[in-house]
């Protein structure tokens, strides 16, 4: 089949879903399922895997520059994987057991042991789909950002146990070297550094993400894990956020294969359907197990809340579990094209419901908040921006530059807030006043005297977060001024329609303030 014409059918499905409000790779998946369905022969399968491939691996390698090994080492990340990985694999398998004596199951014939490795496949979430969306709504340094990625990587290193265990494979001898890479960063780094900012720059990331994902297979360990670790062993140079940056479009393009390559697993029969929807049910059952146990180490219920609405989704390392149980005939081939539409669905689940997180932990909160305990790891602000008359949402690049030209007229009445806690402490560090705070918190919001703000600027990289930090200014009543910042036209209609006085295009000001400036200079002359 004609690669122009695979491509023409993800755009069309990928631009249909977008259009209606979902994702665009809810798109994908559907039209890898329709491509299987029409055009499975003539369609050569291991295209996409490359494309897949390709795109897991820049994807955690992008995934790592953001990871810190502290955000790793907290207890709710900890308490978040072990907690409900066990508690999935005892309920899950408890259930199937009873459910055995039911005809339909019997078909089945599954030992104890096979139901606890069914069960063990579905207590991984997809970071896949869980960094996507956090991506896309800029929300991968927010606290429930960090405590989900965090959780996402320690199963990655389950997932690496378990390959070890179940191939019977074990890494080899030589892979001890792989330590060498920790003196060896300040090699890399200089590379870095040297490299510049055209086009050496994401060629650099290929170069360090499947570079290492060939090092680490080569030693027998799991290559996507290479390409996440060599990632957070970078993740604190300034220049990170850049080859993150050079790496986006890249990542997406071929991740386009990893959701088309879903579908090509095998079509369902009614079986597999109902098989598949049985293990559906396990969703809100995943929630639960992720959201108490992120409440009894201490975290906030809304971060409890929305990092359990991300992870309680399936994870595509699902399917690798059943492929290698099925190659060694420990369960039937349906077990694989089931795990594949739960998965799917899963993902439709995850996207839609996460969509419309924040607006329910609004509707919910008495209900969410009540199983959060007294006292709390985090507060909602630990300095709250008490006496400030301006707010700068977002510290960003932008944010930073309003602050500081805002600083020298108003002094300590003007504050930046920001939700990336390393970001927080650079700015205190420069003696800036800064907040760490998730402007999307209502509680937040319930903590400021929004009767002193006079003018709050949004300066966030994401235009439905902006929209949703207004909606929670005027659920809270705020009377002030509210100014956002875009490079897009239509974005800046959208902000203005959902309640911002007024939006500034910054390619547009940018534009016409180096044309003043340079017309300065004539002045000058003259």
């Amino acid at each position: 089949m004609d690669l122009y014409l695979i491509i023409l059918i993800a755009f069309v499905a990928g631009f249909a879903f977008k259009q209606i409000g979902l994702p665009p790779m809810l798109g994908y998946l559907f039209s890898g399922f329709v491509l299987f369905k029409f055009y499975g022969e003539q369609i050569d399968a291991s295209m996409f895997e490359v494309l897949s491939n390709l795109g897991i691996t820049l994807l955690l390698f992008t995934i790592g520059l953001k990871v810190k090994i502290k955000d790793l080492i907290s207890s709710p990340v900890m308490v978040g994987t072990a907690a409900p990985m066990g508690g999935i694999i005892v309920i899950i398998s408890t259930l199937f057991t009873l459910t055995s004596t039911v005809s339909a199951w019997l078909l089945f014939d599954l030992s104890l042991e096979m139901l606890a490795l069914i069960a063990f496949s579905l207590s991984f979430s997809s970071t896949i789909c869980i960094a996507k969306i956090f991506e896309e709504k800029g929300e991968l340094k927010t606290r429930h950002g960090k405590v989900s990625l965090g959780i996402l990587v320690l199963q990655d290193f389950a997932a690496v146990i378990f390959l070890v265990f179940a191939k019977g494979t074990v890494p080899e001898i030589w892979s001890v070297g792989l330590l060498l890479l920790i003196p060896a960063r300040p090699i890399i780094i200089e590379v870095l550094d040297r490299v510049g900012h055209a086009e050496l720059l994401p060629l650099s990331g290929f170069f360090l993400a499947l570079g290492s994902y060939s090092l680490f297979e080569f030693c027998g360990v799991k290559g996507d894990l290479g390409a996440l670790l060599v990632g957070m062993l970078i993740s604190s140079h300034p220049k990170s956020a850049e080859l993150y940056k050079s790496l986006m479009n890249f990542k997406d393009v071929f991740l386009i294969g990893f959701f088309l390559s879903i579908g090509f697993s095998a079509l369902p029969t009614g079986e597999t359907w109902l098989l598949a929807a049985l293990l559906l049910l396990m969703i809100p059952v995943k929630f639960v197990l992720f959201y108490s146990s992120l409440i009894l180490v201490g975290l906030r219920a809304r971060a409890a809340f929305l990092a359990s609405l991300a992870l309680m989704n399936f994870s595509e390392f699902g399917l690798i579990v059943l492929v290698i149980a099925a190659d060694k005939a420990w369960i039937s081939d349906q077990w694989i094209v089931a795990m594949a539409l739960a998965i799917s669905v899963s993902f439709i689940i995850t996207s839609v419901v996460f969509k419309f997180a924040h607006v329910m932990f609004v509707k919910y909160k008495p209900w969410i908040v009540y199983f959060e305990r007294k006292h709390t790891l985090h507060q909602t602000c630990i300095n709250r921006p008490d006496g400030a008359e301006v707010l700068v949402v977002g510290m960003g690049r932008v944010g930073s530059a309003s602050y500081d030209s805002l600083y020298p007229t108003l002094g300590e009445k003007v504050w930046g807030i920001d939700a990336d806690s390393d970001r927080i402490d650079t700015h205190k560090t420069l003696n800036r006043s800064v907040a760490l705070a998730d402007a999307e918190d209502g509680e937040f919001w319930e903590s400021v005297e929004l009767n002193k703000i006079k003018l709050i600027m949004l300066a966030l990289p994401n235009m439905e977060d902006m929209k949703n930090v207004i909606v929670q200014l005027k659920l809270k009543n705020y009377q002030g001024k509210i100014a956002a910042i875009t490079q897009y036209g239509d974005d800046a209609i959208a902000l203005k329609n959902s309640g911002a006085d007024t939006v500034f295009n910054y390619q547009v000001e940018v534009g016409q303030g180096f044309a003043m400036e340079s017309l300065n200079l004539l002045n000058e002359k003259s």
